[in-house]
């Protein structure tokens, strides 16, 4: 069985939203979710989390910790998923979309209540991606 794996970078700001990206393939109906994408050969799952963070945001990121590891089996695709969280801070560039699968459509920065709602690529996600912001907003405001 093959196997794919990835990373993804968390980045919320100081006013507690989210970083996401809209994304599909050209027939796809488009959903939000984090930058993400595979390793490449040789690749670490940090450097992977940067390099996607700066193609699909336009942002260099400082990776932190990281944060959750989701692994699945997609059945229809007969493959399995690993995928690695990371937390990410902005520390240079701007935004624009350099995507070179030409996937995504739109950057932006999401609150906790527009995350309740939005059409996201991994659903499964909604619930871990709202306590992250949370916990990162606590953690701004104590500060």
């Amino acid at each position: 069985m093959k196997k794919w794996i990835g990373s993804a970078g968390i980045c919320v700001n100081h006013l507690g939203e989210l970083l996401m990206v809209l994304q599909g393939k050209p027939e796809e109906v488009k959903k939000w979710t984090v930058p993400s994408g595979g390793v490449e050969q040789n690749e670490t799952f940090e450097t992977c989390c940067m390099r996607e963070m700066e193609e699909e945001t336009g942002n260099r990121v400082g990776i932190g910790e990281e944060i959750k590891l989701k692994s699945y089996r997609d059945k229809t695709l007969d493959i399995v998923v690993e995928v690695h969280y990371f937390l990410a801070d902005i520390v240079g560039g701007e935004r624009n979309i350099q995507d070179p699968d030409h996937l995504i459509y739109d950057i932006a920065w999401k609150s906790i209540d527009e995350l309740k709602d939005l059409e996201l690529c991994f659903p499964e996600d909604r619930d871990f991606l709202i306590d992250w912001v949370m916990r990162c907003q606590r953690k701004h405001t104590s500060q």
